[in-house]
């Protein structure tokens, strides 16, 4: 089994412009940047591409100690249980983002109560004795790493090395992404059935000096054209026929039930230009 064909024009491009002042992180959306910045089209199925149940829109901007991510979700029933940091928030209702570092990559995702959930992850065929990754930060004998194959690990042919040709990863868990901030505002009455809410909206700040592990040779803040890959996506729990199931929302379609998938993370490419200042 391998990951299955996939079109490059498929795969969604964003430019994402310098905010002229520092976002302040609580989760509203409020600023004058946020208003200007290009937002993306709806959601769409992760697997087939086709229409979402609800709306989900993602913005970016940066500065030179942040990337921010924004998400607007509609939610007619906010609901999140989970208050742990590292608790698995895929269980309920989640928004995501992944940013791909090349040998390496990163999983953030957060419920309607700010909770966080973030994995690091090196590919095992990157990863060498006293290479760049062999480092007390990500000890493979600590008992902290785990050895991750995607969703699709641990089904038929994929058991043991799962569906992506690159195999294996080594997955740190207790990995905290230096100096982040979130924040999560609802509009509405969170995990109460008897109102229809709106939904609810997400700010992250990402600080560029935390991510000299996913920099992969690139600036860090960027330079005006560089591009990285990031995959901004919600999951939801729905209640149907009696049954639970989980499906993903993302900005563009992965292709698979795995979304670990780096190659097909949106392009996000960055400009020096004032967001502000576009026409």
């Amino acid at each position: 089994m391998s990951v299955k064909p996939f079109s490059s024009n498929e795969i969604a491009s964003y430019t994402c412009y310098r905010t002229p002042e520092p976002i302040t992180i609580d989760g509203r959306l409020e600023e004058a940047a946020w208003r200007a910045a290009p937002e993306s089209p709806r959601f769409v199925d992760i697997v087939s591409g086709g229409p979402a149940l609800h709306d989900t829109r993602s913005s970016l901007l940066w500065d030179d100690q942040y990337l921010y991510v924004s998400f607007r979700i509609e939610e007619p029933h906010v609901r999140a249980e989970l208050t742990n940091r590292d608790d698995i928030i895929f269980m309920e209702n989640d928004i995501e983002v992944f940013i791909d570092g090349g040998d390496t990559y990163y999983e953030f995702e957060l419920n309607a109560l700010n909770t966080i959930y973030e994995v690091f992850f090196i590919w095992q065929d990157a990863y060498k004795r006293d290479g760049t990754f062999d480092i007390p930060e990500f000890d493979l004998f600590s008992g902290k790493a785990g050895s991750f194959g995607g969703n699709n690990d641990r089904r038929g042919a994929a058991f043991w090395r799962g569906t992506h040709p690159r195999g294996n990863r080594w997955a740190f868990p207790h990995w905290d992404f230096p100096g982040l901030v979130s924040a999560v505002h609802v509009d509405g009455s969170i995990n109460d059935d008897s109102t229809v809410d709106k939904g609810w909206s997400v700010e992250i700040g990402f600080p560029w000096a935390g991510m000299k592990h996913l920099a992969n040779g690139r600036s860090l803040p960027p330079q005006d054209g560089d591009l990285w890959k990031i995959c901004l996506a919600r999951y939801e729990k729905l209640e149907l026929g009696g049954k639970a199931t989980h499906v993903g929302w993302a900005w563009n379609r992965v292709g698979d039930p795995d979304n670990h998938i780096p190659e097909r993370f949106t392009e996000i490419h960055f400009s020096n230009q004032l967001v502000t200042e576009i026409a």
